[in-house]
């Protein structure tokens, strides 16, 4: 009886820890959670500029108005160079799934491609507007113009520094599992910066153009 009682907890302890020992976690999935956590404070963070323009977006103290110095039809095509850059970061995706290199890259390059030629006519648009006139200390509505745009900017810039790196790497080491878990997290911030942008092509572009 004492001996039974003496190896009876050590027993229930060794099938704990056995059942603990058979309970795996897929590879990298903390890493994709916590990229996730990342994007979320990221989401907080245009919210806000989002709300901080919608307060903002009618101070104009006497300078331009948003339908005086949009122009919808580059806007619209930047729009579109973006949207079509997260179709072909699909298109990478599953040549990535399917162990394509050369496709993944090539797929890759375009992605960052289209996503240059959106920063640079951001970039020519700023420049006409400031040429005009129409600088972020001229209102309340141009700050936070200003302000919310060049942080999604910033973002697409960091996502195609980003794009560059893993097209190094994937030249440098393939498809390894690292390479893919990083190709993971980069659509997820890639699709997310689509996202964003819509809401401010809406929000701020064809909102102002009516006003």
């Amino acid at each position: 009886m004492a001996a039974d009682a003496v190896t009876e907890p050590h027993a229930t302890e060794l099938s704990f820890y056995d059942v603990e020992d058979k309970h795996h976690h897929a590879p990298g999935g903390s890493t994709l959670i916590g990229f996730w956590i990342y994007l979320m404070s990221d989401a907080l963070i245009f919210a806000t500029l989002f709300a901080t323009y919608g307060v903002l977006s009618t101070s104009y103290a006497g300078g331009p108005a948003p339908h005086e110095i949009f122009e919808l039809p580059l806007v619209a095509l930047n729009t579109a160079l973006l949207l079509t850059s997260s179709i072909t970061y699909g298109f990478a995706v599953i040549a990535m799934q399917e162990d394509k290199l050369r496709a993944t890259q090539l797929w890759l390059a375009v992605t960052g491609l289209l996503g240059a030629g959106f920063v640079g006519i951001e970039l020519f648009e700023f420049g006409n507007l400031i040429a005009e006139g129409a600088t972020p200390q001229r209102s309340a509505f141009l700050s936070a113009f200003f302000t919310l745009v060049s942080t999604h900017g910033l973002h697409v810039t960091f996502g195609i520094i980003w794009v560059g790196v893993m097209l190094v790497q994937l030249g440098q080491r393939g498809l390894i599992a690292e390479n893919k878990r990083r190709l993971m997290c980069l659509s997820m911030f890639w699709h997310f910066l689509d996202v964003v942008w819509i809401g401010v092509f809406t929000f701020v572009y064809l909102l102002g153009a009516l006003r």
